[in-house]
């Protein structure tokens, strides 16, 4: 696989995981996957067996894989670390750093002239001792000096939000996030911990409007409550409770379209910036049907059989 294609793929995936909730079951629905529909778990048994796998070989397919992405995980926490390490190296050498840059306009004046005066270059070396690395060298710019120095800037906006599976190709809102596909629309609305009966919650949900809210002593309080700068249809959208977590809303859109925003008078989300790649969900039963021929096809030649194209001509149609 090239490098960069499995990210093809984020979206059906996050999905998935947004369904079932957790890792584990995420990881129960792909290997369920390869048991029911591969031949992953088979084992080669006999030198006339076509399909499955030599004993072991699987188990080590999956470790190597895992090794893989681990290593990378590896790497990027020694990234961060000596990332972090250089930005506290800097703060402490930021006070010399600054007094010795003063008398840069003073050396880079006349390189090859005499030596400078008392209270020149040798008292700002005096002054401050710091490493030979954070000096700039004679002649350099200043401001190109500064330029690396400065950490990556850590992600912000819509960037942080694609990296949070609740607020994907969405956002995080003051007492709710949300995320989208192609066709529909996942609300989650925090709610105190006693909350943990459906009938503890009031929804009212319209295809303009929706309304969220906790049933109390003193009343109803209010969650979340606005209208949609899209229509939804409200067949088919559902609601349902996590215990003491969130009400969980999906939404159905009224039309295939990417929304900037969920309730009218919100800061809008740059729809530029989010990943617009249809998951398998959204593929219509045309699209499908090739997807079952190449699934088909390809498990025909695993086994020597002929594939689609080929049984379409050994039995031809008609008289």
């Amino acid at each position: 696989m090239e490098p960069g294609a499995a990210e093809l793929y984020d979206q059906a995936l996050l999905g998935i995981l947004q369904h079932v909730g957790n890792v584990q079951d995420f990881l129960r629905v792909l290997f369920g996957f390869l048991y029911r529909k591969t031949d992953f778990y088979r084992l080669l048994r006999h030198p006339s067996d076509r399909m499955g796998f030599p004993p072991g070989a699987a188990q080590a397919l999956v470790l190597q894989v895992f090794k893989t992405f681990d290593h990378m995980a590896r790497q990027d926490d020694d990234k961060r670390r000596k990332e972090l390490e250089g930005k506290m190296r800097r703060e402490d050498a930021a006070p010399a750093a600054g007094q010795e840059l003063e008398a840069g306009p003073a050396v880079d004046a006349d390189p090859a002239g005499p030596a400078q005066p008392p209270g020149g270059q040798g008292a700002v070396r005096d002054e401050a001792p710091g490493p030979r690395e954070d000096a700039a060298p004679p002649g350099a710019d200043v401001g190109a000096t500064e330029a690396p120095r400065g950490p990556p800037a850590p992600p912000r906006g819509q960037e942080l939000f694609q990296r949070n599976p609740d607020s994907y190709n969405g956002a995080v809102r003051e007492n709710y996030t949300w995320s989208q596909d192609y066709t529909d629309l996942e609300l989650k609305v925090p709610v105190p911990r006693h909350v943990v009966k459906g009938r503890q919650v009031s929804v009212a949900l319209n295809s303009g409007s929706i309304r969220v809210a906790v049933l109390e002593e003193r009343g109803e309080r209010v969650l979340m409550e606005g209208k949609f700068t899209h229509k939804v249809n409200t067949e088919g959208s559902v609601w349902s409770l996590e215990p003491g977590k969130c009400v969980l809303v999906n939404l159905s859109k009224a039309g295939e379209y990417w929304w900037s925003a969920v309730l009218e008078g919100e800061e809008p989300i740059d729809i530029d910036q989010i990943n617009k790649e249809r998951s398998m969900a959204t593929v219509d039963e045309e699209e499908h049907a090739v997807l079952d021929r190449l699934t088909f096809d390809y498990h025909q030649k695993l086994q020597g059989k002929p594939q689609s194209h080929e049984l379409t001509w050994q039995h031809p149609i008609g008289p």
